[in-house]
């Protein structure tokens, strides 16, 4: 019995130790937090979260590199929007899109036309707006300037200078403008200019990625080192990714150019 006993007596002490490890585990209040940090103090909750997901994303060595973030974005939408940055990255690829279906084919249909900006005395103008286009035959092109023949030799300068290798010819008010051939020195030049739009998108995206954390750091005398860097990290991943879609779309379109 009191061999029984001397073997009961060191219990107390491990239930004893057993219950105060429990809160090492709670992650704790900031420290100019007045509420404790289970009180629903919205402060703590958001550095809770973060906290658990910086501890679940941070990992050491190469794996830390290619950890993926992804925090939501309600949590973090008094220090960015992070759906707004989202939007403008992508409206970045939406434009580098439409200057691939608009400008760079290897054919030069009357629709490539269109929108060549014009600039007249008056301002600003798409060229559709100023002329009637049209395919006269496979190899010639028309713009009839008679609704606003003054705009005519200014017409002519924008198609030159448009990039797509026409040399219009101005008769009146009428620009003919001959379709180019196909040769291998065309698609090249076109490659080249696809080339050209996307390192232009590329640095329009580097513009919203800085723009976006140097929002993000404004904020770092109110939240923790932890919330600022996993934001720039979530912003960084964001735009390498729209890169990565930048440069699919560059190899697709540089396929179709050269054949």
């Amino acid at each position: 019995m009191a061999l029984a006993l001397r073997c009961l007596r060191p219990l107390p002490s491990l239930l004893l130790r057993s219950r105060s490890a429990v809160p090492r585990g709670l992650p704790r209040a900031p420290g100019a937090c007045p509420a404790p940090l289970l009180e629903g103090c919205s402060q703590c909750v958001q550095h809770t979260l973060l906290s658990r997901q910086l501890a679940t994303k941070k990992v050491k060595g190469k794996r830390q590199s290619q950890a993926k973030v992804n925090i939501n974005a309600a949590l973090v939408e008094d220090i960015i929007n992070l759906k707004e940055t989202s939007e403008d990255m992508q409206a970045v690829i939406e434009a580098l899109k439409e200057d691939f279906s608009r400008n760079l084919n290897v054919r030069t249909s009357p629709g490539a036309l269109d929108h060549i900006t014009v600039v007249t005395k008056d301002g600003k103008f798409p060229l559709n707006q100023l002329g009637q286009i049209s395919q006269k035959s496979p190899q010639l092109m028309t713009v009839n300037m008679t609704s606003f023949p003054e705009s005519t030799a200014a017409a002519a300068k924008a198609i030159r200078e448009s990039g797509m290798n026409l040399n219009p010819e101005v008769d009146g008010t009428v620009i003919r403008v001959p379709v180019p051939k196909v040769t291998r020195e065309h698609r090249e030049s076109l490659a080249k200019l696809a080339k050209q739009s996307t390192n232009k998108s590329k640095e329009a995206l580097r513009k919203v990625r800085s723009k976006s954390i140097t929002q993000v750091k404004k904020s770092k005398n109110k939240v923790s080192e932890d919330t600022i860097w996993l934001l720039e990290k979530q912003i960084q991943q964001m735009a390498d990714e729209a890169a990565a879609e930048m440069d699919k779309l560059l190899a697709a379109k540089t396929k179709e150019l050269l054949g």
